[in-house]
Formats: C-alpha cells, structure tokens, sequence
C-alpha cells in the first residue's frame, strides 16, 4: 500500500510540474501578448512595472481646421524633469538662469515627485525656442525641453469631432487581428469614430528611464526616447472646418440662452461645413451628461415651417398652384378661426406669411396627385436620405464622413393618404423630422439652382510629414432634382420672406448681406408644465445674389414666447459679412 501511495504521490507532483510548465509556456512564449479572456499584454506590463515614463505624443492621429491650424490638440514647448534628479547634483543653476527662475523653484517641485512630470503642473512653464535650444544643449540627465502634445481643453466643434476613449470590448470587435492593443484609445463617437481606422496610433512617443524596485534608476541615469518611426502614419484628419469662424460663432451662441440646439455654417459653393456648433456644451470630464455628446445638428428635429419649402417645391413643380390661387389664412387647416388673422393670400404671399392653412391645402392637393410626392421632394431637395460624403476608401466600401439622421416624412404608407395628418406634414408636424444639416443643405441645394450635392466634414487624410494620403473630391447626391425654374422660384420666395411688409424674416432687411430664408416654429407635444414646448428655426442663404453661405440656427424645446433665435442669426450674418471685407 505504501508502494502505491508514493507511487500516487510521485505522479501527481510529476502532474503539477508539468501544469506549472505548460503555464510558464503559455505566459512567457505562447501568450504573451495577449494573456486570459482579458487580453493583456504581459510583456507591455512587465515593462511598465521596472519603468517610469512621460508621454510627449500618444501617437493617435490629429484633426486639423481647413487652414492647417490644430483642433484636437495643443502642443507647447516644456520642461521636463526626472524625479531622480532630487537624489544627484546636477547643474540647476544653470537651468535656473535660463529660465530666469529660482533654484528652490526646482527643489520644491521635485520634493514628492516619483514620476516625471511637466515643470509646472497643470499650469506649464511655458518655453521659448531660445530656451528650449540653451536647455537642450546642456545635455542635462533628466532634464529636457521639448514639444508636448496635449488634447485640446477649447470645446472646438466637440460634437463633430467626438470623443475618445478607451473601450477594450470595443476595441476587439473593430480591431479583432488587434489583440493586445486593447487599451488603446478608439473613437466613440462623431468624426473620431468615423475615421477611427486611419487615426489608430502605431506607439506612443515617450521619454523612458529603468528602475528598480525602489523606484532609483537601473542603468544609471539614461532616459530613453521611444516612438514609433514610420514617418507617415498615423494620418491627420484635415476637416473643412475654419478654426478662427468657429470660434467667433461658439463666442456668439453663448451670448443666447440656447440649452439646446445650436448653428451650422456650410460653404455653399463646395457645400461642406464650415462651423458646427451644438448645444448642451461638452463637458470634458462628463462628456456623455444631458446628451453633451450629441450632435445636435446631424440628429433630427421636428422642424415646423421651414418644411414648407418643400410643399412649395413640389407644388410649383407639379402645378398643383398656380399665381390666382387664394387661401383663406385667417382660418386654421381645419376651417376654424385661427389666432393670426391674415386674410386672404396668395401663394407667394402664403409662404412669405407662412400661412398654414394655404400649405396643409397644397399637401393635399400633393397627396390627391401622387401620395409619395411630398417625400419624393424632401429627397430632391437634399433634406433627407443619406446627405454626407460617401464612398469607397482604400479597403473601406461605402464609407460615410458623418453619421447624419436620415430624417422622414411619414412614418407609414397610412400616413401619406389620411387628409389630417397630410395637412399636418405640410406644414412640418405630424411626423416629421430633419436635421438641421439638412436643412442647410437644402437651403445649400436651392442656392446652387437645384444641384445637391454630398455634405463634406473632411476634405482630405493627411500623412504625418504633410503630405496628402486621400483627397474627398465634391460629388453629387444620386437621385432627382428640382428644375432650374423651380430653383428659381423658390430662391424669389424665400428672398421675399425678408422683404415683405408682414414677412416672418423681415427682421433681417437691414443686415449687410441680403439674406433669403424661411423661419419655422414647430410644436413638440412636450409641455413643461401647462405650456408647450416648441422648436424654433431659422435657415437661410446670402448673399442673395452671390450666395456663399447656408446658415441654420436652432434652439429646441423652448417655450412659444421664449427662445428666439433672430438675433444670433443676425450676429452670425454681421460677422461674415466683417470677416470678408477684412
């Protein structure tokens, strides 16, 4: 028995060697790199443990403004400092002299340091280019000047750019030949997911130094640089965004009480974006609180009146109008005496007036002649479908700039035959719903006399020396359009909104530029209270006769009385009207 049980014993200690084999194999030879169901990095790890370091760049890929000037990051010249150098003499007078600073200044701030770290703190000593050249040519162990990259804290277009972050699930299952690089921080949302693929970094620039258990240097006093050596990749992001008007226009709505809506600026001739602003504003810190992260100008919106354009489009088009048509417009769609009591007008005068009762009769009469007529516009207008940049890059098939709600008219093929709710969708209730970039490029498309086009973010991809990997070239938008002759009217109409004596934009008849747009006031059928919440719009284009500029300014959810936005359109016209004669 006692044979056996040494025997018994011997094989299970043979058993549990092996089993310790087999897992030293697998953590130092088969997984190295990708350890458990977690996939860490076993070898990344054990470096990190016998190594202090500072970041200078985390190697992602940057955005940049149409002029080349950083969106996502600020780099600045600083001083970096090794926290060994509180256990050796080294020549801080000299740098101290440099800097035009006190020695203590030195000893103080490595006093508690274990790690390198930035002089300065949160609030940096800010170099000059002498400084950072004197500095360096010292030759100082531990002490170094260079070009720190930092994410940028300015909220520059934060809703279309998006957010960063590190999501290990996420990371896997868009990167699944990626293992071990799961901590790697990916694009979440806006332009960042979008162009996530491109701007996924091949390794951190830091400066390394070894350590041993008690934190002192290993090989004496060397600190390394390691950073990745491909001098193209990643690539930078070179949007069509302009940093300096950007900017202007955020200074502006934060003057305006809008909680929630914002401003987008497009380029008419090239029809991409030159400001995108969205509101709630971003907080860094919690940037997914009250829907922060939201792009408000790519999500859709119950846009009441400004939907008239496109039973105006339609109707002219289709001759479901014609110049003798009158509509009783001190009536509601119902027949029933209406609050705005405007008498009788005809077409033109109907939409400059913005009359409801004249544009829930046009639906109908729209419906009676072809029920998808009205959607069929929405289209041809470029207010909705698939209104970004697409197309195929490289590897990547059908790929979209922006993630941009679609939009719709009606919700159900019931819908398009029901008199009520057709009335309703003419005047941009019911169950309508845009975004307010579509509604820029709609104001964009009518502009350029009916030709829609592709709405770009991003015109081009930018190796790291410069040069240009891709260019996004301008391209139409597949589908039917409006006629010159329909452009045409619609332009006079929309000009007419302003000039009218009872004109809902004659606000704007003494701006610099002339303005053509149309306003819009849509119910919610959210209450706060016993009043009703609405959203409140105004699109247009200008200059009327050289059109430049489509420009869309929203505030959402705010009560009847409250929330205009006329002022901060006309804040935004004054100031492009200065920026072009500077």
């Amino acid at each position: 028995m006692r044979i056996k049980r040494y025997y018994f014993l011997a094989v299970l200690i043979l058993f549990m060697i092996a089993a310790l084999i087999a897992r030293l194999v697998q953590i130092q030879l088969m997984e190295t790199e990708s350890f458990t169901k977690h996939h860490i990095n076993l070898m990344r790890d054990s470096v990190a443990q016998r190594t202090q370091e500072i970041v200078i760049d985390d190697g992602r890929g940057q955005f940049l403004d149409r002029n080349n000037k950083p969106l996502t990051y600020s780099e600045k010249p600083v001083l970096i400092l090794f926290p060994f150098l509180k256990n050796t003499v080294w020549d801080k007078h000299k740098i101290a002299t440099i800097l035009n600073i006190s020695e203590t200044s030195f000893d103080s701030a490595l006093e508690d340091a274990k790690e390198p770290f930035v002089f300065g703190g949160k609030n940096p000593f800010i170099l000059s280019e002498m400084q950072v050249k004197e500095i360096n040519n010292l030759k100082v162990p531990g002490v170094f000047a260079v070009y720190k990259r930092s994410p940028s804290n300015n909220n520059i277009a934060s809703q279309l750019i998006g957010i960063v972050g590190e999501q290990a699930e996420t990371f896997l299952k868009r990167y699944p030949d990626k293992k071990g690089m799961q901590n790697v921080k990916i694009g979440i949302t806006g332009l960042q997911k979008q162009f996530d693929e491109f701007l996924l970094p091949e390794g951190a620039s830091k400066l390394v130094y070894h350590v041993d258990a008690l934190g002192q240097p290993l090989f004496g006093v060397d600190v390394k640089y390691t950073g990745s050596g491909n001098p193209y990749y990643p690539v930078n992001v070179q949007t069509t965004i302009d940093r300096d008007l950007q900017e202007k226009i955020e200074s502006l709505v934060n003057k305006y009480p809008i909680q929630k809506g914002g401003v987008i600026l497009l380029d008419i001739e090239k029809n991409e974006i030159l400001a995108n602003v969205s509101r709630p504003l971003m907080d860094p810190k919690h940037p997914f609180a009250n829907e922060a992260s939201v792009n408000m100008m790519t999500a859709q919106q119950i846009p009441g009146s400004i939907f008239k354009t496109v039973i105006a489009a339609a109707s002219i088009e289709n001759e479901t109008v014609n110049e003798q048509d009158l509509f009783h417009c001190s009536e509601n769609m119902y027949g029933k005496p209406d609050k705005r009591k405007l008498g009788e007008l005809n077409f033109e005068e109907s939409f400059a007036e913005s009359c409801n009762r004249a544009f829930g009769d046009l639906a109908k009469r729209l419906k009676d002649k072809n029920p998808n007529l009205i959607e069929e516009y929405a289209e041809r207008l470029g207010l909705i479908g698939e209104i970004s940049w697409n197309g195929d890059i490289f590897r990547v098939e059908d790929f979209y700039q922006l993630h941009v709600d679609k939009g719709q008219v009606f919700a159900n093929s019931e819908s398009k035959t029901d008199d009520n709710l057709v009335a309703q969708t003419g005047i941009g209730q019911q169950e309508v719903r845009v975004t307010p970039l579509g509604v820029a490029n709609m104001m964009a498309t009518i502009a350029r006399g009916g030709q829609k086009e592709m709405i770009r973010a991003v015109s081009s991809l930018k190796y790291k020396d410069g040069t240009t990997l891709v260019d996004f070239p301008q391209k139409n938008l597949d589908g039917d359009t409006i006629s010159s002759l329909t452009a045409m009217k619609l332009q006079k109409m929309l000009r007419q909104v302003i000039t009218s004596t009872n004109g809902t934009g004659r606000w704007f008849q003494n701006l610099p530029y002339e303005v053509a747009g149309k306003s819009g006031t849509a119910e919610t059928g959210i209450f706060k209270g016993n009043e009703q919440l609405h959203n409140k719009w105004f699109a247009g284009y200008f200059p009327f006769n050289q059109p430049k500029y489509a420009l869309v300014v929203v505030n959402l959810g705010v009560p009847e009385n409250d929330g205009g936005i006329n002022p901060l359109f006309a804040d935004i016209v004054n100031l492009l009207y200065k920026e072009n004669i500077k």
